[in-house]
């Protein structure tokens, strides 16, 4: 199967079951597995070897596609960023060698394996409320170990091979996607692609069992990934209670605000700001509340629609944390009104901190 196929295959499987997308806070638990390409490795060997034997002193090594597995513990820090640890293996059979006084017919065989240890840093990218995926990228570094059994020219009577164990400085790049299990609140299927390379691995060499050296070679991977990620402290939303009948002469309900402040072009909140959403969300059960209002507003320091953006997340913020602490997002009208709604009105161009904020209204 190919990487195209199988990344369509992951992302048709996750449709029907994706629910609302929202950042991690705290910690998690993901693993994959996929498709390997370990891209064609160029072969020097020692200048001692290849004066021995009188053979060239480079050559290369191409591989088959093979398979890739990965396992990680992380932390998300509940405004998009991650950081992570993860283990991985890579496994690669050989499928052609050339240069090195190896001749055209003859045969190659042999397997590469990498692994090792990484640490990464993530970013999700937040597409709003009703969003059924989160992108994300990432980096990472690390230490792999590279085991490299590469014989050419087999059966042919100029046999080369290159084989050992070294351990390398390693980093990667990592491009993917999030979709949330609607049944299972805090799991989500992932798609991945990872670029991985090490610095060039050091090995014995020998050439027909009488020339011995060493080689080096590079060693640079493309994995294409399916997973599953598990987010520990998710709130699953409480059952849906039938409301009892009001009682014919009650009172209408009064409507209660909270305010949550944020800091100048920020969207992340504060300890303050959890202090009062927890209280809004404690209140919301105690109360009996049917609707929650989460109303984004931003100051006018910045253009109108830069501060409209700002004020949706802003309002995806608190909503997230709400139900965290059990609201159902279905009680909640989350809007953003930008700069149209100031709390102290100003003159354009002014940083206004109270202007700054998210209303949260039960009602």
């Amino acid at each position: 199967m190919s990487l195209k196929k199988v990344l369509l295959a992951a992302t048709v499987l996750a449709l029907p079951v994706a629910a609302n997308a929202q950042p991690i806070s705290g910690l998690y638990v993901g693993a994959g597995a996929g498709v390997n390409l370990r891209q064609e490795s160029d072969i020097s060997l020692s200048r001692s070897m290849a004066s021995t034997v009188g053979a060239p002193l480079t050559g290369t090594a191409e591989f088959n596609y093979g398979y890739v597995g990965v396992i990680s513990l992380g932390y998300g820090f509940g405004n998009g960023v991650r950081a992570e640890i993860e283990g991985s293996y890579r496994s690669n059979d050989v499928d052609d060698v050339s240069g090195m006084g190896v001749p055209r017919n003859g045969r190659a065989t042999g397997r590469a394996v990498t692994y090792g240890v990484m640490a990464n840093a993530l970013y999700d990218f937040d597409l709003g409320p009703g969003s059924f995926l989160t992108p994300y990228v990432g980096v990472g570094a690390g230490y792999q170990w590279v085991d490299n059994d590469i014989r050419g020219g087999v059966n042919s009577g100029a046999t080369v091979r290159v084989d050992g164990t070294d351990g390398q400085f390693a980093y990667q790049a990592i491009v993917g996607a999030a979709f949330p299990i609607a049944q299972v609140p805090g799991l989500a299927i992932t798609t991945e692609y990872r670029f991985m390379g090490t610095l060039d691995n050091d090995v014995d060499a020998r050439r027909d069992n009488s020339g011995r050296g060493t080689a080096e070679l590079d060693n640079y991977n493309h994995s294409l990934l399916i997973g599953l990620r598990y987010a520990f402290g998710v709130t699953p939303p409480p059952p849906v209670v039938a409301p009892a009948a009001p009682a014919p002469a009650a009172a209408p309900a009064v409507a209660r605000t909270y305010l949550v402040f944020f800091d100048f072009d920020r969207a992340d909140l504060t300890d303050r700001a959890r202090q009062i959403i927890a209280e809004a969300a404690t209140n919301s059960q105690r109360v009996g509340t049917t609707r929650i209002e989460v109303s984004g507003h931003a100051d006018r320091s910045g253009t109108p629609q830069y501060n409209q953006r700002l004020s949706e997340r802003r309002a995806a913020a608190v909503a997230a944390e709400l139900e965290r602490r059990g609201v159902p997002r279905a009680a909640m009208a989350i809007q953003a009104f930008g700069e149209s709604r100031p709390l102290v009105p100003t003159a354009d161009g002014v940083r206004e901190p109270q202007n700054r904020r998210v209303e949260i209204v039960l009602r």
